[in-house]
Formats: C-alpha cells, structure tokens, sequence
C-alpha cells in the first residue's frame, strides 16, 4: 500500500530532479533515498522514473503519483489553516511580509507598540518587495502597496497612497527655481521597481527626464534626494518626514496606489492574527494624512517650493 512518505519522496525527487537535492529535502541521505525508490518501483511492478543523464525524469506512472502528492500536500496545508484557525487565544508568531521602506519608517514604532501590548505573540518580518504567497505559509500577514488585493486574500484597504517630487535643501541653494523639470537631474529607479505602478506613471508622464542616477532601492532614491543629487519622487510617507527634503510640486493621489493589509481566509479568525489586524489596521489608520500627503501644505509658487509648518 501507498503511503504519504513514498507520495513525498517522488515529489521532491520530480521537482528536484536530482537526487541529491531531493535528499536534502527531505534530510535523508541519497543512498537511503535510493533504496526507497528501488523498493517502491519494486513493489508496484513499475518504473516511477528514467534515470537520465541530465536526472530524473517522471514516467506516466509517476507523473499519476506527483500528481497525487501535489493534492495531499495542499490538503494537507489547507488542513493546517483551517486547525490554526480554531487558535482563539492571542499567542504565538505572526509572520509579516512588508517592504523595507515601511519597515524603515513607520511600521517599526508600531510593531514596538504591538509587542507591548501583546507580549505573548512573537513577530517574524520578512522585508521584501515581492508578495510572498500567504496560502503557502511563507506569511500570515502582508502590508504592502498593491493596485488590487489577491482574489484569494481578504483584509483592508487602508488608504490610497500619495507621491510627490522633492528636492533635497542643498540642491535648493543651488537651484533657486524650478520650473522645467527635464532641466534638471533625477534620481530614478532602476528596472527591478519598474513593475511599481507610481513609478510606472512618473516614466509615462515624463518620458524625457534625466535620470543619470538609479536605484533599486526607494530608500537610496530618499538619501540621494536629500544629499543634493537631484529631483525625486517619493512617496509622501517618506518625503514630508525628512525636514531636509522640500516638496516642488503638489502631491498626487494615485488611484492603484493603495495600502493593504491582508490575510488567507483560514487565518483571519485566529486570535493572533485577529489581534495584529485590530492593533496595526488602527495605528496605520492614524497615519492616513501622512501617507495621503496631507500632512505638508508646501506646494510651489511661481516655481519655486515653500515649506509650511502645519
């Protein structure tokens, strides 16, 4: 009889296709590994795999087997949530998946707050800028800018996100005025943040701007702006934070630039997870005027940038 560890193994040998690599999946050593193999071929009277030069290759018979371990393993990932989810009491880790730019502005106050308040529930953030699949256990929560949550996720859409361009002070004092914007240098965006969509519409409204600076890092773009590299877009959270950057232009409230705070269905009953939405939802919402660039009423006059005291 089949049984779940025979389903594994020649999942992870199919997707490997190596059985070294398979074997460090499973921490098993490749010699148990083969043995394991042998001995199931041999009790089902079929090849499972052709050995190949450049590896391991699923037969007919074997691509029916894979084909039933990818099902046993969701259920048995669905299975997982769903026990998680009758978890009522508030304890526990709550992994986060966030960008480096919110983790480096605001988010880190109020994950200190959280923890305070919520001493049994441990945080684990993964930074990064690419939307880790919740349904996989990668995350339980994501904080994130994104045009339009996933179908398979539910949370809130906290608030749309303003951008704007700034200008560091140093480079006011050398350029008193500024007018035409393709005059002047940018500091841009390299192509690893071309899919986000403010800088999308900055690159379609200005195809013409200098950009002899790039970045892969929104931050970089925020220190280089404020060393007097050249202009900038920002979002606001960011730029009307740091007293030596100027706004020289209004801020723009872009439509698909929205924060959202999401989770997997299984998971948005479960104490720990309830608990982060409540406290962290209610901190961020606080914050709404800040990331909607109402928090600085510097707009230019006659082309040149004023900071006002709210």
């Amino acid at each position: 009889m089949l049984e779940t560890k025979d389903l594994l193994l020649v999942h992870a040998l199919a997707k490997a296709k190596s059985v070294r690599r398979a074997a460090e999946t499973l921490q098993l050593h490749q010699s148990t590994l083969f043995r394991r193999l042998d001995a199931l071929e041999q009790d089902l009277g079929v090849r499972i795999f052709e050995r190949m030069r450049e590896g391991y290759a699923l037969t007919p018979a074997g691509e029916r087997m894979c084909a039933l371990a990818q099902r046993t393993q969701q259920e048995l990932e669905d299975l997982e949530r769903h026990l998680r989810g009758q978890d009522m009491r508030p304890y526990g880790s709550v992994r986060v998946t966030t960008t480096d730019t919110l983790v480096m502005t605001h988010l880190t106050p109020i994950f200190v707050a959280f923890r305070q308040a919520h001493p049994e529930i441990e945080l684990e953030i993964n930074i990064s800028n690419q939307m880790l699949l919740l349904t996989k256990r990668e995350a339980d929560v994501a904080i994130r800018p994104t045009f339009q949550a996933p179908e398979n996720l539910v949370g809130k859409n906290l608030f749309t996100l303003a951008v704007a361009i700034y200008a560091g002070k140093r480079y006011l004092q050398r350029h008193r005025r500024i007018e035409d914007l393709a005059a002047h240098p940018w500091i841009g965006p390299d192509e690893s943040l071309a899919h986000v969509r403010w800088i999308r519409g900055l690159r379609k409204s200005h195809p013409n701007l200098a950009m002899p600076y790039r970045l892969n890092s929104v931050l970089g773009m925020m220190q280089a702006a404020k060393a007097g590299m050249g202009l900038a877009m920002l979002p606001c959270y960011l730029g009307d934070t740091e007293p030596e950057l100027v706004r020289v232009r209004p801020p723009t409230l872009e439509p698909g630039n929205r924060l959202w705070l999401l989770t997997h269905p299984d998971l948005r009953q479960v104490a720990r997870v309830r608990a982060f939405f409540d406290f962290v939802g209610g901190e961020l919402a606080k914050l709404k005027p800040l990331f909607e660039g109402r928090m600085d009423a510097a707009a230019p006059k006659n082309g040149r940038p004023e900071r006002t005291s709210s």
